[in-house]
């Protein structure tokens, strides 16, 4: 299985805290980078027959592909099932939880994404509908991606959300991930920022995938 994936949210909402957000990171760590910068759509998918999906997919990927997804659907657990559509590439991302959190919305988490070079995004997704994986919501959204004291934070405008920010840092040692969790908690206290609390996060996400063709590819936001 890929390196686990620890990553700590902040809600900024509006483009000033984003901007704040960024000034106190260059202020704190003038090696502050930006190292890429995509739109993304983002189809997430309810997680149903997983065998159906594997057979459909099969033929179509390299076997080492192949054994990472069953890999993750075997031992992960808490499924997130995704498409992304990015830098024209569209990519099957599967995400499992390895802590209490969800796999949609996380603190500690693993994933294996195989890639489609010559399928769009709805072709990707029929794949997955005709599996009987229906659609949970579509999302949209503007990323940047910055290197900041051994880490990365990913600054995101976010359809219905606004702006969010993610700190996020790869391990390869499950018993590294509490440890790493109070890292990056520091950091955001220390950049004057809090984080988001799992609670008001799950509801913004159910808000959203209730609502979200009142968002997906729009600047519209919503506060709960």
């Amino acid at each position: 299985m890929n390196g686990i994936e620890i990553e700590i949210k902040v809600l900024l909402w509006e483009e000033k805290e984003a901007k704040r957000l960024l000034e106190n990171m260059k202020n704190m760590d003038p090696n502050t980078e930006l190292k890429d910068k995509s739109s993304q759509l983002n189809h997430y998918f309810l997680n149903w027959d997983f065998s159906a999906l594997l057979k459909k997919l099969k033929p179509m990927i390299k076997e080492s592909d192949y054994t990472k997804l069953e890999h993750i659907i075997n031992e992960g657990k808490k499924h997130s099932v995704r498409t992304r559509y990015m830098n024209s590439n569209s990519i099957l991302v599967i995400k499992a939880s390895i802590d209490d959190t969800t796999s949609s919305n996380w603190t500690a988490r693993t994933e294996s994404e195989v890639t489609f070079e010559w399928m769009g995004i709805d072709e990707l997704d029929n794949v997955l509908i005709s599996a009987e994986f229906p659609y949970q919501a579509k999302w949209s959204r503007e990323r940047e991606e910055y290197s900041f004291l051994g880490c990365t934070v990913c600054l995101d405008k976010n359809a219905g959300y606004g702006y969010l920010a993610e700190f996020e840092s790869i391990i390869e040692d499950n018993s590294k991930a509490d440890e790493t969790k109070k890292y990056l908690r520091d950091l955001i206290v220390k950049l004057g920022f809090e984080e988001l609390d799992q609670w008001k996060l799950e509801k913004m996400f159910a808000y959203y995938n209730e609502n979200w063709r009142d968002y997906y590819g729009t600047n519209n936001t919503f506060t709960l």
